[in-house]
């Protein structure tokens, strides 16, 4: 009995020092965030969430971002970073070109318990475009080809719901390179029409911006929204320790609570949203089959040219 005592015991001490383990090998953690807003916000938002995880791991965290989503996409796929927050079309991109090589963990969820968001598109108020039926022949700017809300929902939405190929419908299609630029070219005239997101009618994007003092209140209006769209997974590389990616996903889990004020700044919290983001749940690869299944059906459309 005292040996089974201590066999166990050896067992548990060496299970425990192959948790702790990974630190070894991993004493700078990257993780990549999207390009939504602009750099000096991304940096400043994510800031609270970077130095938490870095005290609470014992490790140095550093964030990586690019230009466009893809550079964050590329980034996981080639070892350069760990981890990285993305959208749901960005993760099934990453999904694609890895072989599955990525695990899904956490994403957002609100007051309310849901966990999506929508795609919309924006005109400027005054522009007399009430409609997509008004934008026809307009120009339209999508956010970013690797965007779930800025491209990838509102395409497939356009062909499959509302009856026409955004590339014959409207006048000109581009790309705006992110959801900011997409929605500063509708105020100052550069494009038409945007897609972009938001969470609820004062959440989003080109809300935040009026927030910021980017663009004055009231130039900006919806006129189109998708179904509901489930958000994006915080996605780590699967040739990881297993360990790893559950200290990581279970310290992130734990940001609001521990850091109150910090997640506020990270989640862009206001006083005025009826609805705001209150933390994350679990959530696996399953979950976005379908968006996986969309980019491939969008891939196919592309090169048919149907």
């Amino acid at each position: 009995m005292k040996l089974l005592t201590t066999t166990a015991l050896v067992a548990i001490t060496a299970t425990a020092a192959a948790a702790e383990g990974w630190k070894d090998d991993y004493q700078v953690l990257k993780f990549g965030i999207l390009s939504s807003e602009n750099e000096k916000d991304r940096l400043m938002r994510n800031e609270p969430l970077r130095g938490y995880l870095e005290e609470t791991l014992g490790v140095e965290v550093e964030i990586f971002t690019a230009g466009n989503y893809d550079g964050v996409i590329q980034a996981l796929s080639a070892n350069q970073i760990e981890i990285a927050r993305l959208g749901s079309s960005a993760y099934a991109a990453a999904f694609t070109a890895t072989d599955g090589g990525v695990v899904p963990t956490l994403t957002t969820q609100k007051m309310d318990g849901t966990t999506g968001y929508y795609s919309i598109v924006v005109s400027r108020c005054d522009s007399g475009i009430k409609n997509l039926e008004d934008a026809k022949g307009k120009v339209h700017a999508f956010a970013d080809p690797d965007s779930t809300s800025g491209y990838a929902v509102p395409y497939f939405n356009m062909v499959t719901r509302e009856g026409f190929k955004p590339e014959d419908y409207f006048g000109t299609v581009t790309f705006s390179g992110s959801h900011e630029a997409g929605v500063t070219g509708v105020v100052n005239g550069t494009f038409d029409t945007a897609a972009t997101y938001q969470n609820n009618a004062v959440d989003g994007i080109f809300q935040r911006m009026e927030e910021k003092g980017m663009i004055e209140p009231g130039q900006v209006c919806t006129i189109w929204e998708s179904p509901e769209i489930t958000s994006g997974p915080w996605t780590f590389r699967k040739n990881l320790p297993e360990a790893l990616i559950e200290d990581v996903t279970a310290a992130i889990e734990e940001f609001p609570t521990a850091d109150l004020e910090g997640y506020k700044l990270y989640s862009s919290w206001t006083v005025e949203d009826p609805n705001p983001d209150t933390g994350f749940v679990r959530v696996n690869a399953e979950r976005y089959n379908w968006i996986v299944d969309m980019r491939a059906w969008i891939k196919e459309q592309r090169r048919s040219g149907s």
